[in-house]
């Protein structure tokens, strides 16, 4: 559990922070923060605004399904509609991303990944998400500021190399009761995977499920009230050399109840090419690809970020990336 109050601030015990940020890296890659500054209020309005959206008929919902938000990949899926390694997920989603009007340069050249997210028509929808990407990107930045200065770089490092102009995809899901649920006790809302960029910062409800995947196996990471939960990607462990590793981590519900989770993620720019970090801090890297839940290396590929992780989500969606080719 890591106060970032300074790191958010910008307040005189930033090193603290970061001291302990890279302890959590270097152990789990999983940790908890508090004194985020993020509004209580306008998690819990998203939050009561989602979990009317998912009560909605699937019909309804799939007005804004995700066939109709082209390159951008914007929109609803339904429980299955997502795949972690070829297994359908155990849940439904609306998958949104940064705000950009039809006339955006990268809009008009067809940027994957970048456009226009879908609404439902639900008051306060639109501009609840909104806020919450804006609030987010802020905590994102005060947070990567703790992660460079965890790897004795300047404070600005990852904003002047990288984040400039961040990739931001933001997900809501919804993970069945199991009284609902086509999989029951089967399926994994998601299964075991690690993420992509750089880092997550996850809100989950009180319903818990999430567990991560620890030298000596599986933990449960549970819900903490206030607080949010934060893993690095694979991005932070190709530039550390896997001082900082991606770390497997999965999700179910096993409740007569519901389970909501808001999963920002802050990678990134799409066209950034990302090389290790040249810092007396970073690991002497070690193939770890064995040990992987993909047997793959984040350290063999080259090219973009967007390269990277379009092969990924074109594995998450296939139908979806067919589509658009």
């Amino acid at each position: 559990m890591i106060d970032v109050a300074a790191l958010v601030e910008r307040g005189s015990r930033q090193g603290s922070a970061a001291e302990e940020i890279a302890r959590a890296c270097r152990d789990t890659g999983f940790f908890y923060v508090v004194g985020h500054g993020v509004d209580a209020r306008l998690i819990a309005r998203l939050e009561e605004l989602s979990r009317g959206f998912f009560a909605l008929d699937r019909a309804t919902k799939s007005r804004i399904r995700m066939q109709l938000g082209g390159r951008a990949w914007r929109g609803y899926f339904p429980v299955g509609g997502e795949l972690t390694s070829g297994v359908p997920d155990d849940k439904e989603g609306v998958y949104f991303g940064s705000e950009l009007a039809g006339d955006d340069p990268r809009v008009q050249s067809g940027t994957p990944m970048h456009g226009p997210n879908l609404f439902p028509d639900i008051a306060g929808f639109r501009e609840s998400v909104l806020a919450y990407i804006a609030a987010l990107t802020e905590l994102g930045h005060a947070l990567m500021r703790g992660i460079a200065q965890s790897l004795d770089l300047e404070p600005d490092y990852f904003a002047r190399q990288y984040t400039s102009d961040p990739l931001i995809l933001f997900r809501i899901f919804n993970y069945p009761a199991v009284s609902r649920s086509s999989g029951a006790h089967t399926r994994w809302g998601v299964g075991e995977h690690t993420d992509y960029g750089l880092l997550t910062i996850l809100k989950q409800d009180d319903v818990g499920g999430l567990e991560v995947k620890s030298r000596h196996g599986w933990v449960a990471a549970p819900p903490i009230d206030g607080s949010f939960v934060c893993n690095i990607g694979d991005m932070l462990d190709r530039m550390t050399r896997g001082l900082y590793r991606s770390t497997p981590h999965r999700a179910a519900n096993r409740t007569d109840r519901d389970r909501l989770s808001l999963a920002f993620f802050f990678d990134p720019s799409f066209d950034a090419r990302v090389k290790p970090i040249e810092t007396r801090n970073t690991a002497e890297f070690v193939d770890d690809r064995h040990e992987r839940w993909d047997h793959a290396s984040v350290h063999d590929f080259s090219g973009t970020y967007g390269d990277y992780l379009l092969n990924k989500v074109s594995k998450v969606f296939p139908q979806l990336r067919r589509e658009q080719l």
